[in-house]
């Protein structure tokens, strides 16, 4: 079940991304990741200050992103939010079928979008920091993912472009251990 395409940014949000958008020459079409995604789409009452992104279309607007909105720039100081790229990050080799655009309509030049809860969770696999953990089980209880469409997705998908199988295999386990048990968290 996708949340709500007609979710309202907090106000900080809104502006920092309102005067981007005003300041882009094209459109860009964003694949954000990460604890933007998390919070701002899925609902995670944690505040994040950045927003991961994996892919850009064009992708010569990578350039222009980060200058504009990029830490440092002049937006991050005035609204002490960013956009950070994170080309290195691992997702499933059908991901951009599952996008769904954040925010749609809202923008004129600027489209974010969101992989699907499966997804964004196996996008997490290669940190597994304690915060990623946290978003897993979050996802998984509200979203009320099943743990048997998580397991094909990175058999299938995933697995076989890691460096390390097994270790990413012990990881997945685990969060299928400590991610799917217990009652679904209401959202």
């Amino acid at each position: 079940m996708p949340p709500s395409n007609k979710a309202k940014l907090p106000s900080a949000w809104d502006r920092f991304l309102e005067e981007l958008d005003g300041l882009l020459r094209e459109q860009v079409h964003v694949h954000c990741i990460g604890g933007f995604v998390v919070s701002l789409f899925y609902g995670l009452p944690r505040p994040t200050a950045d927003v991961d992104y994996f892919a850009v279309l064009p992708y010569a607007s990578v350039d222009e992103l980060q200058a504009l909105a990029g830490a440092g720039s002049r937006l991050a100081r005035k609204y002490k939010l960013y956009f950070q790229h994170v080309p290195t990050i691992s997702l499933p080799e059908d991901y951009e079928t599952r996008l769904t655009e954040m925010y749609p309509g809202r923008f004129r030049n600027l489209h974010l979008y969101a992989p699907d809860p499966y997804d964004l969770i196996l996008s997490k696999l290669e940190r597994n920091s304690p915060k990623d953990r946290d978003d897993v089980a979050y996802l998984a209880r509200t979203r009320r993912l099943s743990p048997e469409v998580l397991r094909k997705r990175y058999t299938r998908e995933l697995r076989a472009y890691l460096a390390n199988e097994t270790r990413h295999d012990l990881t997945l386990k685990l969060w299928l251990d400590i991610g799917f048990e217990g009652p679904p968290i209401k959202p």
